[in-house]
């Protein structure tokens, strides 16, 4: 019978022993061991960071609960059927924002332009439910500033990231109390900044993203302010890029409460 013969590469002599062409050499191994450890370094900051990043975004999950699946659309589904189209016309766009208040403090905000008004609303992402509503006249608003945040001199707070401060009486400035009141709405204008989200996914980054955000409110209120123009009030938008000041003081607020409260 005829034998099939194998192909292939010819079997070394007997007496000879060659590695596998793969095989790493010794003498690659321990050419460079400082290469070797810059190797080994780079991999465990990459899995640092690699760490890093999920403890943060599993902190933004316990935290946020905007970001638990359903939960934005509901949101927003919600809050679109509270528009009263004859007043404020159709949804333009919709945003996630975050209100910085006139003490500092940081509250999430769903936004919505229409075609005649800025409607920014409280709502609740754990009940889902909104539970309040501010509305402003597009026609009347008339500056916006963006910029970095500032503080008084004196004051021991800081607030890192851009802001856009939405004024619609320019000409009117807060009282003083309204200034120490905590609680006080009784301003002018409405300050946004980038919600902490924003960076979670692209879905996220565009609906909190503050420059489109500004460009489509000055579209919007240009729009408004030629299709019904306020009496007496100059027509017009001015964009201004300077720093948003925050009159707060913690050292002084704190002494306040200390004053009020424990008669220190």
């Amino acid at each position: 019978m005829a034998t099939e013969e194998k192909k292939g590469s010819p079997e070394p002599q007997q007496g000879q022993v060659s590695p596998p062409s793969s095989a790493p050499q010794l003498s690659d191994c321990a050419k460079d061991p400082q290469e070797l450890q810059s190797a080994c370094a780079t991999v465990r900051a990459k899995l640092d960071n690699l760490s890093a990043e999920t403890s943060l975004m599993n902190f933004k999950f316990k935290k946020f609960f905007v970001l638990r699946p359903g939960t934005l659309n509901q949101a927003i589904k919600d809050v679109e059927a509270l528009v009263n189209k004859e007043e404020d016309g159709n949804v333009q766009s919709v945003w996630l924002m975050a209100e910085v208040d006139h003490w500092n403090n940081e509250k999430e905000r769903l936004v919505l332009i229409t075609d005649n008004t800025l409607l920014v609303f409280k709502y609740d992402f754990i009940m889902l439910l909104c539970e309040q509503i501010q509305k402003i006249s597009l026609n009347f608003v008339d500056r916006l500033t963006h910029g970095s945040f500032n503080f008084p001199k004196h004051s021991l707070l800081k607030r890192d990231g851009e802001g856009l401060r939405i004024y619609w009486d320019r000409l009117r400035e807060p009282s003083f109390s309204s200034k120490w009141n905590p609680f006080s709405t009784d301003f002018p204008f409405i300050t946004f900044t980038s919600h902490p989200v924003s960076s979670t996914n692209d879905t996220f980054a565009s609906l909190c993203d503050l420059d489109k955000f500004r460009e489509h409110l000055k579209a919007a209120a240009e729009k408004a302010h030629a299709r019904n123009p306020v009496p007496g009030k100059a027509n017009g938008v001015t964009v201004l890029n300077q720093p948003i000041t925050i009159e707060a003081y913690e050292e002084l607020a704190s002494k306040l409460c200390l004053l009020l409260f424990c008669g220190v």
